[in-house]
């Protein structure tokens, strides 16, 4: 996502002629693009985004068992 950011600002930048951007070719400027392009590529094939996926469900039903263990009462008890 932060590619995609970067080519849009990069776009910005362009089309207003603002900084050192102005003078920058096209394909330099619409170069975060391909490179986000690979990026999803690259994280699709290799399992990466679906790990994440995973581990952020993981991480929300741990949150939900230990708050539904602290509404029964059954929380760990703290050491000393």
């Amino acid at each position: 996502m932060w590619f995609v950011g970067l080519g849009l600002l990069f776009i910005l930048m362009k089309w207003a002629e603002f900084g050192p951007v102005a003078a920058w070719e096209w394909w330099w400027v619409l170069s975060p693009f391909l490179a986000a392009i690979f990026w999803w590529m690259w994280a699709d094939g290799t399992g990466y985004t679906k790990r994440r996926e995973v581990e952020k469900m993981e991480a929300r039903k741990e949150e939900r068992r230990k708050k539904n263990l602290a509404a029964l009462g059954m929380e760990p008890r703290k050491r000393r």
